[in-house]
Protein backbone atom coordinates (compact mmCIF):
# COMPACT_ATOMS: atom_id res chain seq x y z
CA UNK A 1 0.00 0.00 0.00
CA UNK A 2 1.52 3.12 -1.04
CA UNK A 3 0.87 6.97 -0.56
CA UNK A 4 2.60 10.10 -2.32
CA UNK A 5 2.23 14.04 -1.78
CA UNK A 6 1.45 15.05 -5.38
CA UNK A 7 -1.53 16.48 -7.49
CA UNK A 8 -4.37 18.52 -5.85
CA UNK A 9 -8.27 18.53 -4.56
CA UNK A 10 -11.09 18.50 -7.28
CA UNK A 11 -14.11 19.92 -5.09
CA UNK A 12 -16.67 19.30 -7.88
CA UNK A 13 -19.67 17.09 -6.72
CA UNK A 14 -21.86 16.53 -9.41
CA UNK A 15 -25.31 16.75 -9.01
CA UNK A 16 -28.04 15.53 -11.15
CA UNK A 17 -28.69 11.62 -11.85
CA UNK A 18 -27.90 10.94 -8.19
CA UNK A 19 -29.80 13.55 -6.69
CA UNK A 20 -32.56 12.11 -4.62
CA UNK A 21 -35.95 14.39 -3.44
CA UNK A 22 -38.96 13.33 -1.26
CA UNK A 23 -42.26 13.57 -3.96
CA UNK A 24 -44.14 12.29 -1.09
CA UNK A 25 -44.54 11.30 2.74
CA UNK A 26 -43.90 7.39 1.31
CA UNK A 27 -42.32 7.70 -2.10
CA UNK A 28 -38.75 8.29 -2.68
CA UNK A 29 -37.52 9.30 -6.49
CA UNK A 30 -34.23 8.29 -7.35
CA UNK A 31 -33.20 9.31 -10.64
CA UNK A 32 -36.13 9.75 -11.90
CA UNK A 33 -37.54 6.21 -10.64
CA UNK A 34 -40.75 6.06 -8.05
CA UNK A 35 -39.71 3.46 -5.23
CA UNK A 36 -43.08 3.22 -3.43
CA UNK A 37 -43.40 2.41 0.38
CA UNK A 38 -40.43 3.94 1.19
CA UNK A 39 -40.60 5.21 4.84
CA UNK A 40 -38.22 7.69 5.07
CA UNK A 41 -38.07 8.70 8.40
CA UNK A 42 -37.72 4.87 9.43
CA UNK A 43 -34.50 5.05 7.15
CA UNK A 44 -32.70 7.39 8.75
CA UNK A 45 -33.56 7.26 12.43
CA UNK A 46 -32.60 4.69 15.14
CA UNK A 47 -33.39 1.23 15.33
CA UNK A 48 -34.19 -1.21 17.91
CA UNK A 49 -30.82 -2.84 18.65
CA UNK A 50 -30.24 -6.28 17.58
CA UNK A 51 -30.42 -9.10 20.22
CA UNK A 52 -27.70 -11.34 19.44
CA UNK A 53 -26.84 -14.93 21.22
CA UNK A 54 -23.68 -15.91 21.55
CA UNK A 55 -24.32 -19.02 19.99
CA UNK A 56 -25.17 -16.68 16.79
CA UNK A 57 -22.19 -14.49 17.19
CA UNK A 58 -20.12 -17.55 17.75
CA UNK A 59 -21.49 -18.67 14.24
CA UNK A 60 -21.07 -14.54 12.33
CA UNK A 61 -17.40 -15.20 13.40
CA UNK A 62 -17.17 -17.97 11.56
CA UNK A 63 -18.80 -16.75 8.98
CA UNK A 64 -16.61 -13.46 8.93
CA UNK A 65 -13.64 -15.54 8.96
CA UNK A 66 -14.53 -17.39 5.52
CA UNK A 67 -14.39 -14.20 3.55
CA UNK A 68 -11.60 -12.90 5.06
CA UNK A 69 -9.11 -16.48 5.58
CA UNK A 70 -10.04 -18.88 2.45
CA UNK A 71 -7.87 -17.38 -0.69
CA UNK A 72 -10.82 -17.72 -2.94
CA UNK A 73 -13.39 -15.12 -0.38
CA UNK A 74 -10.25 -12.87 -0.36
CA UNK A 75 -9.87 -12.49 -3.47
CA UNK A 76 -12.72 -10.75 -3.60
CA UNK A 77 -13.33 -9.69 -0.32
CA UNK A 78 -10.16 -8.04 0.21
CA UNK A 79 -10.71 -5.39 -2.45
CA UNK A 80 -13.04 -3.94 -0.35
CA UNK A 81 -10.44 -4.24 2.55
CA UNK A 82 -8.12 -2.42 0.72
CA UNK A 83 -10.52 0.12 -0.39
CA UNK A 84 -11.76 0.71 2.97
CA UNK A 85 -7.47 0.79 3.85
CA UNK A 86 -7.01 3.94 1.35
CA UNK A 87 -9.82 5.63 2.95
CA UNK A 88 -8.17 5.75 5.82
CA UNK A 89 -5.27 7.42 4.18
CA UNK A 90 -7.74 9.56 2.28
CA UNK A 91 -9.98 10.62 5.38
CA UNK A 92 -6.97 11.56 7.70
CA UNK A 93 -5.05 13.44 5.15
CA UNK A 94 -8.12 15.91 5.18
CA UNK A 95 -8.46 15.85 8.93
CA UNK A 96 -4.87 16.78 9.48
CA UNK A 97 -5.36 19.60 6.24
CA UNK A 98 -3.64 17.71 3.39
CA UNK A 99 -5.92 17.26 0.13
CA UNK A 100 -6.33 13.65 -1.66
CA UNK A 101 -6.00 14.02 -5.43
CA UNK A 102 -6.54 10.46 -6.08
CA UNK A 103 -7.14 7.07 -4.93
CA UNK A 104 -5.90 3.63 -7.13
CA UNK A 105 -7.36 0.00 -6.46
CA UNK A 106 -6.34 -2.90 -8.74
CA UNK A 107 -6.34 -6.66 -9.12
CA UNK A 108 -3.85 -7.46 -6.74
CA UNK A 109 -5.24 -5.91 -3.40
CA UNK A 110 -2.83 -3.03 -3.87
CA UNK A 111 -3.73 0.59 -3.84
CA UNK A 112 -2.38 4.10 -3.39
CA UNK A 113 -3.96 7.74 -1.90
CA UNK A 114 -2.09 10.27 -3.36
CA UNK A 115 -2.31 13.42 -1.13
CA UNK A 116 -0.98 16.88 -1.12
CA UNK A 117 0.08 19.36 2.07
CA UNK A 118 2.72 20.96 3.76
CA UNK A 119 4.42 19.86 6.90
CA UNK A 120 5.54 16.37 7.84
CA UNK A 121 2.40 16.10 10.54
CA UNK A 122 -0.53 15.69 7.97
CA UNK A 123 1.90 13.22 6.01
CA UNK A 124 2.56 10.90 9.20
CA UNK A 125 -1.07 10.94 10.11
CA UNK A 126 -2.45 9.98 6.59
CA UNK A 127 0.37 7.93 6.07
CA UNK A 128 -0.68 5.95 9.52
CA UNK A 129 -3.93 5.25 9.54
CA UNK A 130 -4.09 2.35 6.35
CA UNK A 131 -3.79 -1.33 8.03
CA UNK A 132 -5.40 0.02 11.38
CA UNK A 133 -8.50 1.67 9.63
CA UNK A 134 -10.09 -1.53 9.01
CA UNK A 135 -10.57 -2.74 12.13
CA UNK A 136 -11.84 0.72 13.37
CA UNK A 137 -14.67 0.66 10.45
CA UNK A 138 -15.58 -3.00 11.61
CA UNK A 139 -15.29 -1.95 15.56
CA UNK A 140 -18.17 1.09 14.78
CA UNK A 141 -20.15 -1.08 12.40
CA UNK A 142 -20.44 -3.56 15.50
CA UNK A 143 -21.09 -0.96 17.73
CA UNK A 144 -24.06 0.59 15.85
CA UNK A 145 -25.22 -2.98 15.30
CA UNK A 146 -25.45 -3.25 18.72
CA UNK A 147 -26.94 0.39 20.02
CA UNK A 148 -29.82 0.51 17.11
CA UNK A 149 -27.65 2.80 14.74
CA UNK A 150 -27.22 0.31 11.68
CA UNK A 151 -29.34 2.30 9.43
CA UNK A 152 -26.79 5.54 10.42
CA UNK A 153 -23.79 3.42 9.20
CA UNK A 154 -25.85 2.01 6.31
CA UNK A 155 -26.48 5.85 5.15
CA UNK A 156 -23.08 6.97 5.86
CA UNK A 157 -21.23 4.05 4.23
CA UNK A 158 -23.18 4.84 1.04
CA UNK A 159 -22.65 8.83 1.23
CA UNK A 160 -18.82 7.68 1.43
CA UNK A 161 -18.36 5.38 -0.71
CA UNK A 162 -20.37 7.75 -3.81
CA UNK A 163 -18.06 10.26 -2.55
CA UNK A 164 -14.92 7.94 -3.37
CA UNK A 165 -16.04 8.00 -7.06
CA UNK A 166 -14.92 11.75 -6.95
CA UNK A 167 -11.32 10.60 -6.33
CA UNK A 168 -10.75 7.33 -7.81
CA UNK A 169 -8.31 7.29 -11.03
CA UNK A 170 -8.63 3.81 -12.51
CA UNK A 171 -11.11 1.56 -13.68
CA UNK A 172 -10.89 -1.23 -12.39
CA UNK A 173 -11.18 1.27 -8.50
CA UNK A 174 -14.42 2.53 -10.10
CA UNK A 175 -15.77 -0.98 -10.23
CA UNK A 176 -14.97 -1.99 -6.80
CA UNK A 177 -16.61 1.42 -5.36
CA UNK A 178 -19.76 1.14 -7.12
CA UNK A 179 -20.58 -2.30 -6.62
CA UNK A 180 -19.63 -1.89 -2.79
CA UNK A 181 -21.54 1.10 -2.77
CA UNK A 182 -24.11 -0.33 -4.82
CA UNK A 183 -24.83 -3.57 -2.51
CA UNK A 184 -25.06 -0.54 0.86
CA UNK A 185 -27.51 1.44 -0.99
CA UNK A 186 -29.79 -1.36 -1.55
CA UNK A 187 -29.07 -3.26 2.16
CA UNK A 188 -30.55 0.07 3.36
CA UNK A 189 -33.41 0.90 1.43
CA UNK A 190 -34.66 -3.03 0.83
CA UNK A 191 -33.35 -5.07 3.50
CA UNK A 192 -35.39 -5.82 6.90
CA UNK A 193 -33.87 -4.32 10.28
CA UNK A 194 -32.73 -7.95 10.86
CA UNK A 195 -31.16 -8.71 7.82
CA UNK A 196 -28.93 -5.21 7.86
CA UNK A 197 -28.49 -6.15 10.99
CA UNK A 198 -26.80 -9.25 10.57
CA UNK A 199 -25.51 -8.35 7.41
CA UNK A 200 -23.17 -5.18 8.83
CA UNK A 201 -22.05 -7.22 12.01
CA UNK A 202 -20.60 -9.81 9.58
CA UNK A 203 -18.91 -7.05 7.45
CA UNK A 204 -18.04 -5.75 10.38
CA UNK A 205 -16.13 -8.66 11.73
CA UNK A 206 -14.85 -9.80 8.49
CA UNK A 207 -12.99 -5.93 8.14
CA UNK A 208 -11.72 -6.87 11.59
CA UNK A 209 -9.97 -9.93 10.61
CA UNK A 210 -9.25 -9.01 7.27
CA UNK A 211 -7.27 -6.20 9.29
CA UNK A 212 -5.70 -7.94 11.44
CA UNK A 213 -4.62 -10.26 8.08
CA UNK A 214 -2.98 -7.46 6.45
CA UNK A 215 -1.39 -6.55 9.15
CA UNK A 216 0.06 -9.71 9.68
CA UNK A 217 1.32 -9.32 5.92
CA UNK A 218 3.25 -6.38 6.07
CA UNK A 219 5.09 -7.92 9.31
CA UNK A 220 5.87 -10.46 7.21
CA UNK A 221 7.40 -7.95 4.52
CA UNK A 222 9.44 -6.34 7.45
CA UNK A 223 10.42 -9.52 8.63
CA UNK A 224 11.15 -12.02 5.62
CA UNK A 225 9.99 -9.96 2.36
CA UNK A 226 12.08 -7.19 2.55
CA UNK A 227 12.59 -6.79 -1.03
CA UNK A 228 8.96 -5.67 -0.70
CA UNK A 229 9.36 -2.82 1.71
CA UNK A 230 8.45 -0.09 -0.22
CA UNK A 231 4.87 -1.04 0.02
CA UNK A 232 4.97 -0.81 3.76
CA UNK A 233 3.62 2.39 5.09
CA UNK A 234 5.83 1.41 8.10
CA UNK A 235 8.94 1.36 6.03
CA UNK A 236 7.29 5.02 4.58
CA UNK A 237 6.67 6.10 7.88
CA UNK A 238 10.56 5.64 8.67
CA UNK A 239 11.45 7.37 5.88
CA UNK A 240 9.75 10.54 6.45
CA UNK A 241 10.59 10.45 10.19
CA UNK A 242 13.39 8.45 11.31
CA UNK A 243 11.53 6.61 13.49
CA UNK A 244 11.97 3.01 13.11
CA UNK A 245 9.42 0.91 11.42
CA UNK A 246 8.67 -1.38 14.25
CA UNK A 247 7.89 1.35 16.18
CA UNK A 248 4.92 2.49 13.82
CA UNK A 249 3.96 -1.63 13.46
CA UNK A 250 3.56 -1.46 17.22
CA UNK A 251 1.39 1.50 16.92
CA UNK A 252 -0.77 0.49 14.26
CA UNK A 253 -1.35 -2.96 16.16
CA UNK A 254 -1.90 -0.83 19.61
CA UNK A 255 -5.15 0.46 17.17
CA UNK A 256 -6.13 -2.90 15.75
CA UNK A 257 -5.88 -4.54 19.14
CA UNK A 258 -7.90 -1.60 20.55
CA UNK A 259 -10.77 -2.21 17.78
CA UNK A 260 -10.76 -5.66 18.35
CA UNK A 261 -11.24 -5.12 22.65
CA UNK A 262 -13.96 -2.10 21.86
CA UNK A 263 -16.04 -4.74 20.00
CA UNK A 264 -15.17 -7.27 22.28
CA UNK A 265 -16.53 -4.76 25.49
CA UNK A 266 -19.65 -3.85 23.47
CA UNK A 267 -20.52 -7.19 22.60
CA UNK A 268 -20.13 -8.18 26.43
CA UNK A 269 -22.31 -5.36 27.91
CA UNK A 270 -25.17 -5.78 25.48
CA UNK A 271 -25.31 -9.42 26.34
CA UNK A 272 -25.09 -9.38 29.79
Amino acid sequence: MRYWGIASLTNILPAGPFAVATVAPDTVRTAGFPIDGVDVPALLGRTQPLDVPTAVMVALLVGAAALSLPRFSWQYFGLFTTLVHELGHAFAALLSGRRVSGIRIHRNHAGSARTVGRGVLGTVISGFFGYPTPALVGAVLFWCVLTGYQNVALVAGTVVVALTLLFIRNWFGALVVVISGATSAAIWLYGSPTVQGYTLLVVGVALMVGSVRAFVGVVSVHTSRRRELASSDAYLLYQRTRIPSPIWLLLMAAVIGGSLYFAATTFAMTAA
